[in-house]
């Protein structure tokens, strides 16, 4: 009995996979376990195990395709076995559909047509006679930028002559310095009109001139689709929303000191390695809960107000950038939340992430820290439809006012609040961003 494969629906929030690669052909025998096919979802990879064993009657997908989850995407079973009935959509294999074409084609000989005759080819010359071209055509055929071999000859057995190359230089559009440099070096045909002014053929319109120096310095190599979905989605994000960043730093001698007692326990066998964007982060959440208008999406005409803060956290990955988002946050003690943000982050890398958390929609509200790379100020894209993205930068000294009339270089780490201002008023927006600052500032936890 036959055995469909469908695409598999991983997690409620995806709608359709991309096939990367098939691994079973048509005709080839499978056993349980064998891998069939590798897809993907917006940024989390999977296989897909066989179930039965069998030979693969049919596959009804090539890779890079986009399928619907739940669709049929092959068939197992016992050769012969019919798979027209698992056929998504009702498609018709292509053989059906050559074959009814074939038979309502009608004879040549039936069809009446009000089309002109061919002009009869130029008797060719006589083998060891004259050149198809004369050389006083052929030297004005290069002048002129004219394919001379494409001409029909009016001379002596059909051979081109200068008055032909004339004619067809006279018909043609006129041509700049570079359309004829490309004409000559490629042999690439006069355009019928051009697109320069009063339909002069330009360098455009006839191709471009290969450089031989630097034919080879480049490749043109196709974008992976997660990457093709990072840049919709980036670019929906800027075109569909007002965003405005707004940068502060907070005085970083805070954290720094935490970090140095984190350290020391870890040597001493404490189980929880909190980071400084750990801390940055649990100073974020902190915040939110005093700022609810931020820990909110836009809805255009509306908002959404969370009452628990789910945190979004950008992670860099082979594959591209991912957001995992870390649900109920403001429910983790600093411990929890370092051990949470780990365990996504991994997830992420290893490709076996749960592609709901990885929604625009399941964060309330993101942070991307580019500290660790030394990048001391950026603007960070919000991810719609949340109101606000927290970008965090690198540590760098800043003149301090230490009291009584003595300045210092005090650490400071950046913040880079981008915010939509259709939701968020620039007052409020840079009232928040300072509260984080404040809570980076006095956070306080216990080890």
């Amino acid at each position: 009995m036959a055995t469909v494969v469908i695409m598999p629906k991983q997690g409620q929030s995806v709608e359709s996979c991309i096939l990367t690669e098939m691994k079973k052909k048509k005709g080839d025998t499978v056993a349980v376990g064998d891998i069939l096919f590798a897809y993907e979802t917006d940024k989390a990879s999977f296989e897909e195990e066989a179930q039965v064993a069998g030979t693969v009657l049919d596959v009804f997908f090539d890779n890079g395709d986009e399928i619907p989850v739940l669709t049929n995407v092959m068939v197992i079973g016992n050769e012969g076995e019919s798979t027209d009935e698992f056929r998504p959509g009702g498609a018709v294999p292509a053989a059906e559909v050559a074959a009814p074409a074939a038979a309502a084609t009608v004879a040549p000989a039936e069809v009446k047509t009000t089309a002109p005759a061919p002009a009869a080819a130029p008797a060719a010359a006589p083998s060891g006679t004259m050149s198809p071209v004369s050389p006083r055509a052929k030297a004005l055929a290069e002048k002129e930028a004219v394919n001379a071999a494409a001409l029909t000859g009016t001379g002596p057995h059909g051979r081109v002559i200068e008055r032909d190359v004339k004619a067809a230089a006279e018909a043609a559009p006129k041509t700049t310095p570079l359309a004829k440099a490309i004409i000559k070096e490629t042999g690439a045909a006069l355009p019928t009109a051009g697109s320069g002014l009063a339909g002069m053929a330009k360098g455009a319109d006839v191709g471009a001139l290969k450089n031989s120096v630097y034919a080879t310095d480049s490749e043109i190599k196709p974008i992976s689709n997660m990457r093709k979905i990072i840049a919709k989605a980036m670019h929906a994000s800027l075109q569909n929303s007002a965003q405005l960043t707004h940068h502060l730093s907070a005085d970083a001698r805070r954290i720094m000191a935490l970090r140095k007692k984190v350290k020391k326990a870890v040597e001493n066998g404490y189980p929880t390695n909190i980071t400084l964007n750990d801390m940055v982060c649990m100073a974020v959440i902190k915040a939110l809960k005093k700022f609810p208008q931020v820990n909110a999406h836009f809805l255009g005409d509306s908002t959404r107000n969370f009452s628990k803060v789910h945190l979004g956290l950008a992670v860099d990955t082979e594959r591209g950038l991912m957001v995992p988002t870390v649900k109920n946050a403001d429910d983790l003690s600093i411990q929890g939340l370092a051990s949470q943000l780990k365990e996504v982050a991994e997830a992420c890398k290893k490709g076996s992430i749960d592609p709901d958390l990885l929604s625009s929609e399941a964060a309330s509200f993101t942070v991307s820290n580019l500290g660790n790379y030394g990048v001391e100020i950026f603007t960070p894209v919000i991810n719609l439809p949340q109101v606000a993205i927290l970008g965090v930068n690198t540590i760098v000294p800043r003149p301090k006012d230490l009291g009584g009339g003595v300045y210092g270089f005090v650490p400071h780490i950046g913040l880079s609040l981008t915010y939509d201002h259709r939701a968020l008023d620039g007052g409020e927006a840079t009232r928040f961003v300072k509260q984080i600052a404040t809570e980076i500032e006095n956070l306080e936890f216990e080890l």
